[in-house]
Formats: C-alpha cells, sequence, structure tokens
C-alpha cells in the first residue's frame, strides 16, 4: 500500500467537520497538509492538534468560492509545501430553503460556487501539479444526494452534488491513463455542522446513528492510499441505521414559502 508520507496535500475546509478528520488523517501518515479553509481560529487549531501529533501542515485561510482563490491558494501552497499530489475537496455548503419552489437566485447560486464551481477551478488550477509524476489523486466528497435528491438535502445541494460526481467522472474518463486518479465519495447523513443550516437541524438524540466525520476521513484515507494501480472511483458510506425522515422533508417543503402559501404534500 502506498502512502501520503512526504507528499503534499490540500484540503479544502479543513476546519471542521469531514475537512477536518480528512486533513488530521493524512498528516498522521506523514504528508504536509495544506489546510484551506475562510476562518483562522478553527484552521489554526487543526494546524496545533497535527504540531502536537509530530505532523506537518500550512495554513491557508482563503473562501474557495471568492473569485481568484484557486490562483492565490495554489501560490500560497507552492511557497510553503511546493507542487501538490493530493487534492481533497472537502468545503461545502447548504441552502436553508431546500424546495425548488422557494429557494432564491443568491442562496441557489451561493451552494453552487461551493460545492461545483469552486472545485473544478480549483483542479484545474492544480493539474499541472497532480498530473507531473503520473501519480496525483484528487478526491470530492459529494453525497448521497447526488443518487436520490429530496427535500432532505435540498434542490441546489443535490444538483450541487451531482455536478461535482459528474465532473469527477470526467476527469476519471479524461486523465486516468495519464495516472490522475479521480475518486468520488458520497456519505450518506453525517454528523457535520451543515446539519445545522437545514430547516430542522436533527436533535442530538438523532444525530448518534449518523456518519461520523472520523468515518468518512478513513474513507478517504483508504482510497487515497490504495496503490498507485487502483482507484476506487466511487466510495458509498452510509449509516447503517437509517432513521425516519418524514418529519424533516414535511418541514423542509414549506420552509421559505410566502406568507399564507403553501406547497402541497407529494410522495417522495
Amino acid at each position: 500500500m502506498s502512502t501520503t508520507t512526504s507528499r503534499v496535500a490540500v484540503v479544502t475546509g479543513a476546519g471542521s467537520g469531514m475537512g477536518r478528520g480528512t486533513a488530521l488523517a493524512i498528516a498522521r501518515d506523514g504528508g504536509i497538509v495544506a489546510l484551506v479553509g475562510r476562518r483562522a481560529a478553527p484552521l489554526e487549531a487543526v494546524s496545533r492538534q497535527i504540531a502536537a501529533e509530530g505532523g506537518r501542515s500550512v495554513v491557508v485561510i482563503e473562501d474557495v468560492a471568492a473569485v481568484g482563490a484557486a490562483g492565490r491558494i495554489v501560490e500560497a501552497v507552492h511557497a510553503a509545501a511546493g507542487p501538490v499530489d493530493l487534492l481533497v475537496h472537502a468545503a461545502g455548503s447548504s441552502s436553508s430553503v431546500q424546495n425548488a419552489r422557494w429557494v432564491g437566485e443568491d442562496e441557489w447560486r451561493e451552494v453552487i460556487d461551493v460545492n461545483l464551481t469552486a472545485v473544478h477551478l480549483l483542479t484545474q488550477a492544480l493539474l499541472e501539479d497532480l498530473l507531473r509524476r503520473g501519480d496525483g489523486t484528487v478526491i470530492t466528497i459529494s453525497s448521497l444526494a447526488a443518487i436520490t435528491p429530496n427535500l432532505l438535502g435540498g434542490a441546489a445541494y443535490g444538483a450541487a452534488k451531482a455536478g461535482v460526481r459528474n465532473y469527477m467522472t470526467f476527469l476519471h474518463t479524461t486523465f486516468r491513463n495519464d495516472g490522475l486518479r479521480a475518486v468520488t465519495v458520497l456519505p450518506g447523513e453525517a454528523d457535520t455542522p451543515i446539519l445545522d443550516s437545514r430547516a430542522r437541524p436533527p436533535a442530538p438524540e438523532e444525530r448518534m446513528n449518523m456518519l461520523r466525520p472520523e468515518d468518512v476521513a478513513e474513507a478517504i484515507r483508504l482510497v487515497a492510499t490504495l496503490p498507485g494501480r487502483a482507484v476506487v472511483q466511487e466510495l458509498i458510506i452510509a449509516p447503517t441505521r437509517q432513521r425516519d425522515t418524514s418529519i424533516d422533508l414535511e418541514i423542509s417543503r414549506n420552509t421559505g414559502a410566502p406568507e399564507g402559501v403553501a406547497d402541497r404534500k407529494d410522495s417522495e
């Protein structure tokens, strides 16, 4: 099995959730991890933990969806650590309004920008690095919402995650013979901060059987450390137990609706 030792990895959304777990896992394997995110304090906390465990990291404070962010991230990583061998897209955003009937244009664009457009732009900016030795890897955290979109994740989120899954398949079919491994990880419901933006954030007892960020991080580590001759093009990881989401779906149906207007209930 290959490892990430002495390699340079970029992890977006590294300050919390799946990004944080992934960054810690890669650093424990010996890689230099560039921690990318909007907020300095969480990134610096992750960096301190990595250092305490004997690892190495670089903090890059940047909103991946901002204009010109990809170029600035690449410049910062190159200056601090050199060319990149592994790219993990863990930054994500969901809308507070899930129903396609009510979601506003600004909210729709924000979700698409973070979950899809930013993934393309940073991947594009790093493709020369990833292709240079014929053994680069790019991993994107999509979602089971890409396969079964509904009111739980919302219209914008499902569309963005389906789009990024398609984009990763494009990278796979186009660059696999150049040695690039393009991997899509599709998690089911996970106990991460993104749940707090839902119309009805799940209660603590409902989160007990969800995936944990470290579960997804371990799956990412698995596909990243396989021998270069092997690629897991897609990996689905989901909670063993499935909770009843009927209340969430019904609340999400009318969240964001104008006062006095309600959407009719259809079968999911």
